[in-house]
């Protein structure tokens, strides 16, 4: 199962033909952020205790 975020990068590596290398820092950055708000998000969503929601993150969405 992708998460939203992972299916814009998807999504943006599929349409996009160049972005300059100087920029490739800042948008991994911005990618990591968006990643751990929609983490926290996610979690939030699952209404039971915050250990079990990590669990069920890690299981369902984690990639890396």
């Amino acid at each position: 199962m992708k998460t939203a975020v992972e299916w814009l990068v998807e999504q943006l590596n599929q349409k996009i033909d160049y972005i300059p290398l100087d920029k490739w820092d800042m948008i991994r950055d911005i990618v990591l952020q968006a990643k751990q708000i929609e983490k926290e998000q996610i979690m939030n969503a699952w209404h039971g205790d915050y250990k079990t929601a990590e669990k069920y993150y890690n299981q369902t969405f984690k990639s890396e």
